[in-house]
């Protein structure tokens, strides 16, 4: 396993005043010892942004688009049996240190066994199984889309379970723990679920999942959330499309091309949500051109254009209307 600069030198200077005074460990046993230290893993993202808002003015923003810091670590507990755990942290507002308190922020933070005959069980804050097969144009973008998904079950609290795969088959279920004091809204303690499964063959991937939504407060909606997306790959490019639907809530259909050449990435979507309380219809279409500096750095280039039946939708300066235009160039260096 390749170790980063961070983590050698953290295996360096532990090992310093016991490990070299020991003559009989082999460089072999270093090695070993070196192994087991955990991986130190992060990343810096910059963006530069133009937000223009029809009828409501527009703004520039350079910002920090989500900077982390991580440490993840497995070890064999067993023959085909790995423990597993990871950490990653968050808010480091790496554009301007005056507003910034350092990391104060949490991401991810999770624990878990995995095995080649059981699959994977893990516990804790992590993409629920639901998001991580459906929303796949949400996800795919640096600066973000307006529409993403209408399911509630959120990031915490969460035991989740994925099957290995069964001929291309694999299932997927998360429950989230909600106790008497952490339930949302002054609601009674609850425990949401999502259930996935996925079928991959050939250059083709299709995932149907369900979330029940049962989290929230009791004047909420809890209607279940049901989504499909399916994956087509061909060579250097892939199509995806999704659709999620919540009675009473809102309907989302999406779908977005990806063509890789080299280096680089072009991508564009198209996504309409209808919401049902009101009726109105918005949309926004993505641009995306990417390029891979190297190993450890990218730059891109996003373009969104929104709009809306609502004519107060979006808003800027104190001041609204139905649609909204985003200019973004931003870079990433990660290892």
């Amino acid at each position: 396993m390749k170790k980063t600069l961070i983590a050698s030198a953290i295996a360096a200077a532990t090992f310093s005043g016991s490990v070299f005074a020991q003559a009989e460990m082999s460089a072999s046993e270093l090695a070993a010892k070196m192994d087991s230290m955990p991986s130190v893993y992060g990343n810096i993202q910059y963006v530069l942004k133009h937000t223009n808002v029809d009828g409501g003015g527009s703004e520039v923003e350079h910002a920090d688009n989500g900077s982390t810091l991580g440490v993840k670590h497995d070890h064999e507990i067993a023959p085909g049996i790995t423990g597993f755990f990871k950490l990653e942290l968050e808010g480091i507002n790496a554009d301007d240190k005056s507003s910034s308190n350092g990391i104060d922020a949490l991401d991810e933070a999770y624990v878990g066994v995995k095995g080649d005959s059981f699959g994977q069980i893990w516990v804790g804050s992590d993409d629920s199984v639901y998001e991580s097969a459906i929303v796949k144009i949400g996800n795919f973008h640096e600066v973000g889309s307006d529409i993403f998904g209408n399911y509630s079950t959120g990031e915490g609290d969460l035991v989740q379970y994925m099957s290995p795969s069964f001929g291309g088959l694999t299932v997927a279920a998360a429950v989230q723990v909600n106790g008497d004091s952490d339930t949302k809204g002054g609601a009674d303690k609850s425990y949401p679920y999502q259930l996935v499964a996925t079928y991959a063959v050939d250059a083709l991937e299709v995932s149907v999942g369900m979330d029940s939504n049962d989290g929230g407060a009791a004047a909420d909606n809890n209607e279940n959330s049901y989504g499909l997306t399916a994956t087509y790959s061909a060579g250097d490019f892939s199509v995806i499309g999704e659709y999620q639907t919540r009675k009473d809530v809102n309907d989302i259909v999406g779908v977005m091309g990806v063509y890789t050449m080299g280096a680089n990435q072009f991508a564009l979507s198209y996504q309409m949500l209808d919401d049902d309380a009101s009726g109105d219809k918005k949309d926004t279409v993505i641009l995306q051109a990417l390029h891979n500096v190297s190993d450890h750095m990218y730059v891109y280039f996003e373009g969104y254009l929104s709009g809306s039946d609502a004519a107060n939708e979006y808003s800027l300066e104190g001041a609204s209307g139905d649609e909204q235009s985003i200019a973004s160039v931003g870079a990433v260096y990660y290892f």
